[in-house]
């Protein structure tokens, strides 16, 4: 009687389709799947814990590394934990140009997966198309923070700066615009034969299997699950603005994909909101032991001069807690939980990060799928590896 033997196989960790240093070790019966095992943490840094030597201020740039796709993204989530953490509310201007930066960012990181994802299955047109626009909103940030990746511009208790003469009526040009650019994306997907043969059925999640996986963000979503921190349990004056949340039905790769297409036009759909009615004021709280002084009094003014020192070299000091604050990043909750023990250093900092729940599943989803699927639901996913190892 003939035997079958499987056979182990290593995908990664350097493989273009991973999207990283990420190595899934596949036992396969053919090319069918019979288990398959992420194995993380070549990416390792251990941000957590560097988080814990120094000032609140010097994590800033370690939370930029976490998703470098969404850097605002990081930031933001981080800032609002220390910002709950010393009992403060920074002024309408600051929590409008936030979710505006939040948003542009939503739509550059769903952009840079739609065009991996789709080269990653054989679809090389999108690519161009999507890093075309992305390419826009990297010149935008340029304008705001100097760089392309690492932003470090949201601040505790504000802004490093206002935006810059002339940054509106960019934004304004790329959200008149972008709307035309999806129908241009889905004409050359939604309807793809090819494109819906690799991606129906694929990955197939229940709703109840998301909340046992503990799944969030578009991923949960392109189940039906209805849930979405910016309108659940809203932060930086989300609750101001109109959008819908986009839903799945078969909880496939096909309807996960359908979702962060409406969910750019939603992002874009915010933008024009805040464009609409973005206030006049301080972009900084006033109280001189968060945020540091305008640059003209620090030149001017001894007081001012001495709490900008004091700010730089030692640092803010929340009091004696512990908080934890989530906000939905593209990729789904990104939470952040600080212990302070009142010194300038975090006692504590655990990150909650969605790429890694996200990937826990790849396993169950892989399971009795042929090789070529799982390209497909590491794509679906949209992991990077930064954010899973940290």
């Amino acid at each position: 009687m003939p035997q079958t033997e499987t056979m182990v196989l290593n995908l990664g960790p350097q493989h273009p389709s991973t999207h990283g240093v990420l190595r899934v070790v596949l036992e396969l019966d053919g090319e069918l799947i019979v288990k398959a095992d992420p194995d993380i943490g070549y990416l390792h840094r251990g941000i957590e814990k560097m988080c814990e030597f120094r000032t609140y201020h010097q994590c800033l740039p370690l939370t930029d590394r976490i998703d470098y796709l969404a850097g605002s993204a990081n930031n933001l989530g981080f800032v609002l934990a220390v910002e709950k953490l010393l009992g403060v509310e920074v002024p309408k201007r600051t929590q409008y140009i936030r979710v505006m930066i939040a948003e542009m960012t939503r739509i550059s990181s769903h952009l840079f997966w739609l065009g991996t994802h789709g080269h990653d299955l054989g679809a090389m047109t999108p690519l161009f198309y999507a890093f075309r626009e992305r390419e826009k909103l990297m010149d935008l940030f340029e304008m705001v923070w100097g760089g392309r990746l690492f932003p470090c511009y949201f601040r505790i208790g504000g802004l490093a700066a206002d935006l810059p003469e002339g940054f509106t009526d960019k934004v304004w040009e790329f959200v008149e615009t972008f709307p035309k650019k999806i129908e241009d994306y889905e004409n050359l997907l939604t309807y793809n034969r090819i494109w819906i043969a690799r991606t129906k059925g694929v990955g197939v999640m229940t709703p109840d299997e998301v909340l046992d996986w503990g799944w969030s963000g578009p991923m949960a979503r392109g189940s039906g699950v209805d849930w979405d921190l910016r309108r659940d349990n809203p932060y930086s004056s989300y609750e101001d603005f109109d959008f819908v949340v986009p839903l799945g039905k078969n909880g496939d790769t096909y309807d996960r994909y359908l979702v962060r297409m409406e969910e750019m036009r939603q992002s874009n759909r915010i933008i024009r909101q805040v464009l609409e009615n973005l206030p006049a004021g301080d972009i900084n709280v006033a109280d001189p032991r968060i945020a540091l002084p305008p640059k003209e009094r620090v030149y001017n003014n001894i007081e001012a001069l001495i709490n900008h020192f004091l700010i730089i070299e030692e640092g803010i000091k929340p009091p004696v807690g512990e908080v934890y604050q989530a906000i939905e990043a593209p990729k789904g909750e990104l939470g952040f939980y600080i212990v302070s023990d009142g010194s300038v250093h975090p006692l504590r900092v655990k990150i909650r990060a969605p790429s890694f729940v996200n990937l826990a599943a790849l396993g169950k989803l892989a399971q009795g799928r042929l090789l070529a699927d799982l390209i497909a639901l590491i794509g679906t996913m949209d992991i990077v590896l930064a954010d899973v190892d940290r």
